[in-house]
C-alpha cells in the first residue's frame, strides 16, 4: 500500500475508533444522565403517561391527576385548594417543570424511584400498570387553613408552625400565593400565565416561609435572652445594669426604646415584656459577638435547612464591633431570619431547650401503601439548658399574660401561651412600613404541641397600626388553637 492510501486508512480507522468510543460513552457512561434529563422529551412523556401519586395531609390527598386530550402528555396535575397548599407542594407543570415537594419527591410520585423497582417488576409480571407512590406529610390541615386565612387579607406574609417535641412542620403558609393548576398543562396560555406570575412584583411564586429572610426585630431578643441565661450572668428577676439613655460603644448614638417604657435597669422579665431595646442591646454588646454568634447558630442561624425543601440560611454576622452587635442583638443591623427559623427558636424554648430538626415529610409510600421510608425525629442541637429554657418560657408567658405585655392578643382560654412580638424596621432610615412579627408556643398539661412564627408585610394598614401584637399575634393564636382543637 502506498503512503497516501496508508494515511487515509489510518485516518479512517481513527474516525471509526472515535465513533466507537463516543457510542460506548453515551450508552454506558452517560446513559442514566441522558435518560433522566428533563430536556429529553421521552422523559417528560413518561412522567405524565400515568397519574401521579398524591401528596397526603391528615390522611387525605390534596392533589390529583386529570386525563388530557390532544397531547402526548396523557395526565396533568391537579390540586385541591391550590393557593393554600402551594407553599407546601410546589407545582408540577408540563410547561415549566416542578418545584418543592413535587420536584424533590418526583421519583416516588411518578413511580420511577429505584426503591420501587421490586414493586414495578411485580406489576410488570402481573400486567398491572405502573402507579406512583404517595408522599405523606406532617402538615395539619386545620392549622394550614388558619394560617392561610389569617394571612390572605393582610397582603404579604408567612407562617411556619412546628411540633416542638418532634420537629414536624404543622403549617407552612405564604401570601400572596398562586394556584399551581393554572399552568399545570402545556398550552401557550398556561405558559404565559406562569410567566406573568414569575414577573409579578409581589412574587406570588416565592415561598416566604422558607425562602424570604426578614429583619426579625424584637423577636430576636429571645435568642439574646437565651444567650444571657446561658452565660450564667443574668437571672430573669434580677435588675440589669442598664442606664437610660444607653449609648452604644464607640459611638455617640444612644439606642432608643419604642415609647415611654420602664427600661432603666429593668429585669430580663420586664425587658422582654415591654421589649426594651436598651437592655437587650447592652446584653448583646456585653456578651460579645462571639458568644452571640455561638448561641444564634445553636438555634440554626447561618445554615440552610432542608425540610426536605431548602430553606434559606438565616443570618447573624460573625464579625461585628460592639455597637453592631448591640443592634444585631435586637434583630436589626444585618440580622435576618426566615419564618421557619423563628419558629425553630420558639420550638427549642418550648421543648425545654432541645431543638429538633424540622421536617414535613412523614412517610413515602408505594401505590399499595407499603412504607418505603419513614422520617424519625432527630435532635439538631441544645441551644439552652432545661432550667434556662423553663425560665425563658416563664418570661415569654409574662409577655402574653401580664398587664402591659405586648402579646395579649395571643391568649387562649385554658391554655398556657408564651410569645414575643416584633416590629422590624424596613427601608432606609426605617422609611417603609415595618414588618410585624409574632413568635409563640402553646402548652398544655401534656406538653407543648405547637410553636408558631408569623410575619406580616402589611400594605394596607396605617403605620401607627402596625405591630406584632396587633397584626401577627391573632394569626398565631388561631393557628395554635387549630392545632389544639385537632388533638
Amino acid at each position: 500500500m502506498n503512503k497516501p492510501l496508508r494515511r487515509i486508512a489510518i485516518f479512517c480507522g481513527l474516525l471509526v475508533l472515535t465513533l466507537l468510543i463516543r457510542d460506548n460513552w453515551l450508552q454506558y457512561v452517560k446513559a442514566d444522565e441522558l435518560a433522566s434529563d428533563d430536556n429529553n422529551r421521552r422523559v417528560t412523556i413518561a412522567r405524565y403517561s400515568t397519574p401521579r401519586g398524591d401528596i397526603i395531609v391528615d390522611g387525605k390527598s390534596i392533589t390529583g391527576s386529570k386525563a388530557t386530550s390532544g397531547t402526548d402528555l396523557k395526565y396533568k396535575r391537579t390540586w385541591k385548594n391550590g393557593p393554600m397548599w402551594a407553599p407546601v407542594t410546589g407545582y408540577a407543570s408540563q410547561t415549566v417543570g416542578a418545584s418543592q415537594l413535587e420536584s424533590i419527591e418526583d421519583g416516588i410520585l411518578t413511580g420511577n424511584d429505584d426503591r420501587l423497582f421490586f414493586r414495578n417488576t411485580l406489576d410488570m409480571v402481573t400486567g398491572k400498570k405502573k402507579e406512583g407512590g404517595n408522599v405523606v406529610t406532617t402538615l395539619n390541615a386545620k392549622a394550614q387553613k388558619a394560617a392561610y386565612d389569617g394571612l390572605k387579607n393582610r397582603g404579604k406574609g408567612a407562617v411556619a408552625a412546628i411540633e416542638p417535641s418532634t420537629g414536624k412542620i404543622l403549617a407552612l403558609a405564604s401570601t400572596p400565593s398562586y394556584d399551581p393548576s393554572v399552568f399545570a398543562g402545556n398550552s401557550i396560555k398556561e405558559g404565559k400565565t406562569f410567566s406573568q406570575l414569575d414577573k409579578d412584583k409581589d412574587k406570588p411564586l416565592l415561598n416566604r416561609a422558607l425562602r424570604e429572610t426578614y429583619p426579625p426585630g424584637s423577636t430576636f431578643k429571645l435568642v439574646t435572652a437565651a444567650a444571657a441565661l446561658e452565660s450564667g450572668e443574668y437571672d430573669p428577676d434580677e435588675k440589669t445594669q442598664t442606664p437610660l439613655p444607653w449609648t452604644m460603644p464607640g459611638t455617640t448614638t444612644p439606642l432608643k426604646n419604642e415609647g415611654n417604657i420602664p427600661c432603666e435597669d429593668a429585669t430580663l422579665r420586664v425587658a422582654l415584656k415591654v421589649s426594651c431595646n436598651t437592655v437587650f442591646g447592652k446584653i448583646g454588646s456585653d456578651l460579645g459577638n462571639e458568644k452571640m454568634v455561638e448561641e444564634a447558630e445553636k438555634f440554626g442561624f447561618n445554615k440552610e435547612q432542608f425540610v426536605p425543601v431548602r430553606s434559606n440560611a438565616s443570618n447573624f454576622d460573625d464579625d461585628m464591633n460592639p455597637s453592631q452587635t448591640a443592634l444585631s442583638s435586637i434583630g436589626q443591623y444585618n440580622t435576618a431570619a426566615t419564618p421557619l427559623q423563628m419558629a425553630m427558636v420558639a420550638s427549642a424554648i418550648a421543648n425545654n431547650g432541645t431543638l429538633m430538626e424540622p421536617y414535613m415529610v412523614d412517610e413515602l409510600k408505594a401505590s399499595n401503601l407499603d412504607t418505603i421510608e419513614k422520617t424519625e425525629p432527630k435532635e439538631m442541637s441544645k441551644p439552652l439548658s432545661e432550667e434556662n429554657a423553663q425560665k425563658l418560657q416563664s418570661m415569654m408567658e409574662t409577655v402574653v399574660n401580664d398587664p402591659g405585655g405586648t402579646g395579649s392578643n395571643a391568649k387562649i382560654d385554658g391554655v398556657t401561651v408564651g410569645g414575643k412580638t416584633g416590629t422590624a424596621q424596613h427601608g432606609v432610615d426605617n422609611s417603609e412600613k415595618p414588618y410585624a412579627w409574632f413568635v409563640s408556643y402553646a402548652k398544655t398539661s401534656s406538653g407543648s404541641p405547637v410553636a408558631v412564627a408569623v410575619v406580616v408585610e402589611d400594605s394596607a394598614a396605617s403605620r401607627q397600626d402596625i405591630s406584632g401584637g396587633g397584626l401577627a399575634a391573632p394569626i398565631a393564636r388561631d393557628v395554635m388553637k387549630a392545632v389544639l382543637d385537632s388533638k
